[in-house]
């Protein structure tokens, strides 16, 4: 049999991507920051795209009360939604799904310039300076506080007078200044605005919840461990060589100068991209951080001149600037309008987690969420994916509401796992040193509230929020007592 060359012709179906299609849905994926830093990016590049100046509000609050279809509109669902298995065929979306479906950062799998769109990483000041300008609760003189200390951090991100000097400066009580100052060190990096090296280190401890008594001591003889009297350290701290080993690393992980490190790494700040605010009636309702958005929109008076006066050379440049500016802009408004649908899904499932704490929040998945709103569970992901909610309870990233289901003795009744922690940690806080619980009695008491829950899992609980076995709990208490 002889093979002889020739031409055929095949029809094939198959998903094209365009850049802009592949812009939009990373757009879902972005934080807020990085919005505004690809936002500076396109202004810079686009003439025809114009930053508005007006403050007028761009997304209402919606009662959660409402149907989802009552709350956005039919347009509005037509959302950057797309299987998973077209963006497998098509070979396209793979800078958020690996070949086996599951998630993976595009930032990780981008390192080309076109991608870099929080290249330009802000100074300390003004990142600080807009965390201050994001903290919602703050009134307008706390935000004054809140500029003069950021003046006054010095290089090491510690503030380079006491705080009584700086309550003269603007007449205000030293109170004042230091309630403002105590909120402030919770901004990330976490550490600034510090009075001392040990306030420093401790409030760095507090945020990673491991700040126990024995490391209490172990601050307060920070000259033992620059001279490393190790032996004495470990006696006046009370613990095995084992623990005192991990108090060890744990303060070398710590960063006494965060104001250095904060310079050269880009550092993210939770800012808040949904508030959830109760009405009067008792329904709570669900609006966007206005803050956050962008306010774009396309010249059209300076697009008309360019084309008027254009020659036939530049008429493919204005055409396609004009058309990205487009694509940008409707591309930001679907995000925030999917952002929304989903926010207000998530809060319908957990109302009384609004009312009454993580102890009451219900099990949820992302495709009960997907089924709801008629989306993708890759779109569920991409949105919730670095995006934060302020609550009556906290802020929160969005992922913190789909939690698995623990199994439950009453068949009516469902637990979330982070319920579960919540209890563990509860329970844990409650006990005294003369009865240290076990992980049985754990295990035995969360039955009593119909909890059905295995040892080894209540072990893995405690683990994952940084508490003890009861040995170590134990020796914590009498250090303490």
């Amino acid at each position: 049999m002889v093979t002889l060359p020739g031409l055929h012709l095949r029809q094939t179906h198959n998903l094209a991507m365009t850049p802009q299609l592949r812009l939009a849905i990373r757009l879902l994926q972005m934080t807020s920051a990085e919005i505004e830093a690809l936002v500076e990016e396109e202004l810079e590049r686009n003439p025809f795209l114009v930053r508005e100046a007006t403050e007028e509000p761009v997304i209402s609050a919606e009662p959660v009360g409402l149907p989802a279809d009552e709350a956005v509109s039919a347009q509005e669902k037509a959302s950057l939604d797309t299987s998973f298995a077209q963006e497998a065929a098509a070979g396209g979306f793979d800078d958020t799904y690996s070949e086996d479906g599951s998630p993976e950062d595009w930032r990780q799998r981008y390192s080309g310039e076109d991608h870099d769109v929080a290249a330009q990483v802000p100074s300390l000041p003004e990142r600080l300076d807009e965390q201050l300008r994001l903290t919602s609760h703050f009134t307008r003189q706390q935000r004054l506080i809140g500029r003069s200390l950021i003046e006054h951090l010095d290089r090491a991100g510690r503030l380079d007078c006491p705080p009584g000097t700086i309550a003269e400066e603007i007449g205000v009580s030293v109170t004042a200044v230091e309630n403002v100052r105590q909120s402030m060190m919770l901004f990330e990096p976490v550490g600034l605005f510090a009075c001392s090296l040990r306030e420093c280190l401790v409030a760095q401890l507090r945020a990673r919840n491991r700040y126990d008594p024995a490391m209490a001591l172990l601050l307060d003889n920070l000259d033992m461990v620059a001279r490393k009297e190790y032996r004495a350290l470990r006696q006046l701290c009370d613990v095995d060589e084992t623990d005192f080993a991990e108090m060890i690393s744990e303060l070398h992980h710590l960063d006494p100068k965060p104001g250095f490190e904060a310079l050269a790494a880009n550092t993210s700040s939770r800012i808040a991209d949904v508030f959830v605010q109760q009405d009067p009636d008792g329904q709570w309702s669900v609006r966007i951080n206005e803050n956050t958005l962008p306010r774009l929109y396309l010249d059209q008076g300076l697009l008309a001149r360019a084309r008027e006066s254009s020659s036939a050379s530049d008429r493919p440049f204005i055409r396609n600037q004009a058309h990205h500016a487009s694509w940008l802009l409707r591309s930001i408004e679907q995000r925030t309008k999917t952002l929304l649908r989903v926010s207000l899904e998530i809060i319908k499932h957990q109302n009384d987690f609004l009312s009454s704490g993580p102890s009451f929040m219900l099990p949820l998945t992302m495709k009960t969420v997907a089924t709801e709103t008629g989306l993708h569970e890759s779109t569920i992901s991409r949105i919730t994916t670095g995006k934060y909610i302020a609550t009556p309870q906290g802020l929160f990233e969005l992922k913190y509401f789909f939690t698995r289901k623990i199994g439950s003795i009453h068949l009516s009744k469902e637990h979330s796992s982070e319920a579960v922690k919540y209890k563990i940690q509860k329970m844990l806080s409650q006990e005294t040193g003369a009865h240290i619980l076990s992980d049985e009695e754990i295990v035995q008491n969360l039955r009593k509230e119909g909890i059905d829950i295995a040892r080894r899992t209540v072990a893995k609980y405690r683990d994952a929020l940084h508490i003890g076995n009861s040995v170590q709990r134990k020796r914590e208490k009498a250090a303490s007592a």
